[in-house]
């Protein structure tokens, strides 16, 4: 299961001058004092949580959930500030003193920000990391939980199993992912095709907006919340909980793996992939991750693409019917592993070796994939031909030594066809048959020399640009990009400008995240460079 593990390893600011310069000017103690003075009962409480240059742990924590070392350079931009909120109040003061010194304000929780924009930013800023904000209390009788946006999607998934074993939700791949990030860009995991996106299964939550107030569903109206079930993180406030509704799973999964090379006709396997996995029952997850190896009959370097899928459901039902829509690829019975739930997500993460309390950890120490990278994404809406399919080997295959090129096919259809892309931001639905991720690792060391890593994924990218959804070439949001457009770093992003981009991740989405932008935060004061503007008259 090792090639298992690399495969799905990877599948996953704009201020005014004047606030410039005022910023620039604040020290850490003014932030500080600001903070105690906001909530004086609330003064020990804050000092536990609130991380400044001057204390030996800073860099420690704020590197603690950096998951692309890219962005974690001596190089990169560090905040004034890192504030761990303990409760709402500390999320509150925050807001407070980041306004009053016209400081960013930038929310983590949980660091798989592919361009960096929860914890970095070119103009003075604050990080606010949720990662003491992680409870998940499940009531399993009216099947739902409520769950604080710091906690990780292991920690979730583990909550859950451990009140009923039967229960789940549709949340994302890897278990270090902040549940909290997903779910802002729309979440998408094993179980989508069958329950949909992570966002298309929240009922309710808790947000602290531009003003400080503290506001659920009712309170915010159906505006906001429809526009952070998808519409990006950043931008609009900071959401505290979520309430989701938890989806049932089976006693048993099964699940399988087979690799084939270029030599084993993984092109045209790959084609008549295309044609069928979009198409497969809703308890079907289906993905492709293409890599290299040194697997080939004489030794050299070729293409190897690994089918990996899982059922919601026992073998007995799930091999006929692979063999029924995809004899080509040749399965026997040998390839399907049935398992629990849980299991299947270890195993998914690469940790079958482990308990199930592996989901707990936070750290990233599991994972064969070097640490700093680029990614991009696209999704496809017609078949690719063969031979576009060939032409791509050879940008795979012109990879150094020391980068790991992998993308990732993940299958659409199921329900997605049937989840109008109006009802939440996210807007990639009927009609896609595939997305795809493409991403490129190298070693920490290699950071001075991750130009060429990154003019090769943008050299790919480039060359799969007529073989994808077009006006809009569409992306997904939680894979940021900001090769596809940003806001400005000083003064203000015109809606055009900013469309650029967020029609690319939203479509016409985009026009009501910038109404809703409008109407709650017309001053802008949640930015980044990729966050939705509001429109200024």
């Amino acid at each position: 299961m090792k090639s298992l593990h690399r495969s799905l390893s990877l599948l996953f600011i704009v201020v005014c001058s004047l606030s410039w310069v005022s910023a620039s000017a604040i020290s850490h103690d003014d932030f500080l004092e600001c903070l105690y003075s906001y909530h004086p009962k609330e003064s020990s409480s804050i000092t536990q949580v609130i991380y400044t240059k001057k204390n030996s742990s800073y860099l420690a924590i704020l590197d603690s959930s950096i998951r692309n070392f890219r962005f974690a350079t001596p190089n990169t931009p560090k905040p004034l500030v890192i504030v761990t909120p303990l409760n709402i109040s500390h999320v509150q003061a925050t807001i407070h003193c980041s306004k009053k010194h016209g400081l960013q304000i930038r929310t983590r929780s949980g660091g798989h920000d592919f361009e960096g924009l929860s914890y970095v930013s070119h103009v003075p800023f604050v990080v606010t990391d949720l990662v003491n904000l992680r409870s998940v209390d499940v009531d399993v009788e009216n099947e739902e939980a409520w769950v604080q946006s710091g906690a990780t999607v292991g920690e979730v998934y583990y909550r859950i199993n451990e009140r009923s074993t039967n229960l789940s939700f549709p949340a994302s791949v890897f278990r270090t992912v902040g549940i909290g990030g997903s779910i802002s860009g729309g979440g998408y995991g094993f179980l989508f095709r069958k329950y949909g996106l992570s966002a298309d299964n929240v009922v309710d939550a808790q947000l602290v907006d531009a003003n400080g107030r503290v506001l659920d569903r009712r309170s915010m109206g159906e505006d906001l919340f429809w526009a952070i079930r998808g519409g990006g993180g950043g931008s609009f406030g900071i959401v505290i909980s979520w309430k989701i509704k938890l989806v049932h799973v089976p006693s048993t999964v099964t699940v399988f793996s087979v690799g084939r090379t270029l030599e084993q006709n993984a092109t045209q396997l790959l084609h008549r992939w295309q044609y069928v996995a979009p198409n497969l029952p809703n308890d079907v997850f289906s993905a492709v991750a293409i890599s290299t190896t040194n697997a080939s009959e004489n030794g050299t370097k070729t293409v190897l693409a690994t089918f990996i899928s899982l059922f919601q459901g026992g073998a007995n039902e799930f091999i006929p019917l692979m063999q029924e829509r995809f004899p080509e690829l040749g399965l026997v019975k040998e390839d399907f592993i049935e398992m629990t739930w849980i299991e299947s997500l270890l195993l998914m993460n690469g940790l079958s070796n482990e308990t199930s309390e592996i989901l707990l950890d936070r750290s990233n120490r599991d994972s064969i994939l070097p640490p700093s990278g680029k990614s991009k994404s696209d999704y496809v809406r017609e078949p690719m031909p063969e031979i576009a399919l060939q032409g791509l080997w050879p940008h795979l295959l012109e990879v150094d030594e020391g980068g790991i090129a992998v993308q990732n096919f993940i299958a659409y259809g199921g329900i997605m066809e049937e989840i109008s892309e109006t009802e939440t931001p996210f807007p990639h639905r009927k009609g896609t048959l595939y997305m795809i991720s493409y991403n490129i690792a190298w070693q920490e060391e290699e950071n001075n020399n991750s130009q060429r890593y990154i003019s090769w994924i943008r050299k790919l990218y480039s060359y799969m640009g007529p073989f994808v959804s077009k006006s809009p070439r569409e992306a997904y949001v939680n894979y940021r990009d900001l090769d596809i457009g940003r806001n400005n770093y000083y003064g203000k992003t015109s809606y055009k400008q900013a469309s650029i981009w967020g029609r690319k991740y939203f479509k016409n989405n985009f026009d009501r995240l910038v109404y809703v932008k409008t109407k709650t935060d017309p001053k802008n004061f949640f930015k980044h460079e990729q966050s939705i503007p509001p429109r200024f008259h």
